[in-house]
């Protein structure tokens, strides 16, 4: 009887979301929820968004840094991957890492359980360019070539903390995560981090972990900028706080409004749906080698067809959760909440949002 009803309720909503979704930017937007954080969960709110057609689907993920603890494991993605034989899809990165070359990416991939499924390196084929119609920086934008070749896309976001775009959810994974190396630099050109040697402890971590070599500290610490990459992974690693976020606020303001305005042009084009899973939740990305242990207690699984309510749900519980305004600045000093205003802004979503618990569902 149990699964009867569910089935129905699934139904119930799917209809609610085919005829209702986004018809008006002042209606409130569903966001599903779980605490089930497992592949029973994870499917469970799947189902809710009503996706009937699971032929040619993608698999949007990423595999997780070589050395990163904090990425989602992939025993979660079992379920979805049987429900739409679906295919793992990730681009390559634009620093010097195994995840910048198709071979070595691929073979990360399964060294870390993905390799149960299809893996798709999107650009392994060379990229192509997507009009861009609402410019500000881009006329158009560069992404993985392959993604042609796929009708749906499931966003599976690990939403945590990042040291330049304050955190990585769906928003980040769209756009980084389906744009071509030279996309990335695109979005990445003029942050560059700033830093006090007289601050630093040498402790090793930014020279560590800089993907782009950039950094020394053999006489003092020291910053090549034309090797780095703005991807503001120092800035999450040093503990002395001797790097820094640039103190011209319009870097990082540029840098969320690129980030979200790639993010825009890549959904207008494609189909997707997206899932934030709220679990290590770090203030360091999934790129980092090493983002440091989570800060807090897992949450749980989101779900939603609305990319900028799932991300200001997801921002939201994690505030609550963490007993601040902003849980990000807070951890590491930077916010991202410029990205859903920008978002916002851009008619991408809504920020009115209701949460459907389904775990109270019988």
């Amino acid at each position: 009887m149990k699964k009867i009803t569910f089935a129905f309720i699934i139904a119930l909503w799917a209809a609610y979301i085919f005829c209702a979704e986004r018809d008006s930017l002042s209606d409130t937007s569903i966001v599903y929820f779980t605490s089930d954080i497992s592949s029973e969960g994870l499917m469970k709110v799947f189902e809710m968004l009503g996706v009937s057609d699971t032929s040619g689907v993608a698999l949007k993920v990423h595999f997780g840094e070589d050395g990163n603890q904090n990425y989602i494991k992939p025993v979660i993605y079992e379920g979805i991957v049987k429900k739409t034989k679906g295919t793992f899809v990730e681009t390559n990165v634009l620093y010097v890492s195994r995840r910048k070359f198709t071979k070595t990416h691929i073979a990360l991939a399964k060294e870390h359980g993905f390799g149960y499924a299809p893996i798709d390196i999107l650009d392994s084929e060379g990229e192509m360019e997507v009009e861009n119609d609402n410019p500000k920086y881009f006329k158009s934008v560069k992404i993985g070539k392959g993604m042609d070749k796929y009708k749906k896309f499931v966003i599976l976001s690990h939403f945590k903390g990042h040291g330049l775009a304050g955190f990585g959810g769906a928003i980040k994974n769209v756009s980084m995560g389906f744009a071509s190396p030279n996309g990335k630099k695109e979005m990445h050109q003029s942050f560059f981090p700033e830093y006090d040697p007289a601050l630093c402890k040498d402790c090793g971590a930014c020279v560590k972990n800089c993907p782009g070599k950039a950094i020394t500290t053999d006489d003092e610490l020291y910053i090549d900028y034309s090797k780095c990459m703005g991807c503001g992974e120092c800035i999450s690693d040093c503990p002395a706080g001797a790097i820094k976020k640039p103190t011209k606020s319009e870097s990082q303001q540029m840098f969320l409004e690129k980030l979200v305005e790639y993010a825009d042009a890549i959904e207008k084009k494609y189909d997707m749906v997206y899932v934030n899973i709220l679990a290590n939740i770090s203030k360091g990305c999934d790129c980092s080698p090493f983002a440091g242990k989570p800060f807090m207690n897992d949450i749980g699984i989101l779900a939603s067809t609305d990319i900028v309510a799932i991300e200001k749900a997801s921002h939201d519980l994690v505030d609550k959760e963490h007993m601040c305004e902003d849980a990000f600045l807070k951890e590491n000093s930077v916010s991202g909440k410029k990205q859903i205003e920008f978002a916002l802004d851009r008619k991408m979503g809504n920020v009115n949002y209701k949460i459907i618990n389904i775990d109270s569902i019988e």
